[in-house]
């Protein structure tokens, strides 16, 4: 039970030591431990305030900091971005799937880090721009990339006007964002969209348009077989103290909201975008083919008016941008 008292002051205790305690608070830290230990109703207040304080410092913008995108601190690599490009990213792959199933003349990609997609997709003569929070990631971007690219934060609004994009694209993003935050995001995501959404969320559970999602690799390890047992029912989202984490207390790769496939639907109806079942279907055999089955879950989303149908392209269109950008054979794994 110790053990347990002690775990719930981890997602907070390194951003304590780093900004606030001095040698003498880590006694308190200690005492404080040893107090939780003793009694459950405060075992039980300290998860709230670790669940809610916890997340906001881990979700701090200086996480996405120079040292995330590139530069390494003291050998440490805090992301893949030290060794990425736009193979390795899988930006050629996500720009190949959006360029293959949509009809779209604009996009905008929100969390675009080093503006891999921005570049592929202007390369397919689309009017792409790009969104991050990050201004470090945005100012080591290719210098042909950069003018396209904004610092933006959803919770605050994205610099574009209303329905100016055609597509949005949000790969690996959104599950940074604490709960709370998410309502806000979608509704800011849905005013800058004047056509259709992509998505990649990690998710659990039941999925009525592709495959169904899991608890490993999200939640801490002895609590999986707990989520499990909850069944098909539970839609999260996952309280943050019970999300799989580094040995600082930080989530894995800021992974701020796990919740069911049900949960972000929801989420993304009341913004006021559907679901497009057809175009996820049309999607899921690249997925397969690509090896990205199980680690991009996928979301499509309409405003309304939007067509519901994936877009076609010629066959030779699909064979000749496969070929040169060497996507003709399945992704290793």
């Amino acid at each position: 039970m110790k053990e347990y008292a002690k775990s719930l002051l981890r997602p907070i205790r390194q951003r304590f030591r780093e900004q606030i305690l001095h040698p003498a608070g880590r006694k308190v830290e200690r005492s404080l431990a040893q107090v939780l230990a003793r009694s459950r109703s405060l075992r039980y207040a300290a998860s709230l305030v670790a669940d809610g304080l916890g997340a906001a410092l881990a979700a701090g913008p200086e996480i996405y900091s120079a040292s995330y995108f590139g530069v390494e601190r003291g050998g440490e690599r805090r992301s893949g971005y030290v060794q990425y490009d736009r193979q390795t990213s899988r930006a050629n792959i996500a720009a190949y799937l959006l360029w293959k199933n949509f009809g779209f003349r604009s996009s905008l990609d929100v969390g675009c880090a080093l503006g891999f997609l921005v570049e592929a997709l202007r390369e397919l003569k689309v009017d792409a721009w790009g969104s991050d929070i990050s201004a470090d990631a945005i100012s080591l971007a290719d210098a042909a990339v950069r003018p396209f690219l904004r610092q933006g934060d959803l919770s605050q609004g994205l610099p574009f006007e209303s329905g100016r994009f055609e597509l949005i694209s949000c790969f690996e993003i959104l599950e940074h964002l604490p709960p709370e935050r998410v309502p806000e995001a979608l509704t800011e995501l849905a005013r800058v969209c004047g056509g259709h959404l992509l998505a990649t969320i990690p998710s659990f559970g039941p999925n009525p348009h592709g495959p169904s999602g899991w608890f490993p690799g999200k939640v801490r390890w002895p609590r999986v077989e707990h989520y499990s047992s909850l069944g098909p029912e539970y839609d999260g989202p996952v309280p943050f103290y019970d999300l799989l984490k580094d040995a600082d207390g930080t989530p894995i790769e800021g992974h701020l909201t796990i919740a069911s496939f049900r949960w972000w639907t929801r989420q993304f109806a009341r913004a006021g975008l559907e679901r497009c079942p057809e175009i996820e279907a049309a999607i899921q055999p690249d997925f397969e083919r690509f090896g990205l089955r199980g680690v991009w879950d996928l979301y499509v989303l309409r405003k309304p008016g939007a067509s519901a149908q994936p877009a076609r392209r010629a066959p030779e269109e699909v064979a000749a941008l496969e070929q040169r950008w060497g996507l003709g054979m399945p992704r290793p794994q």
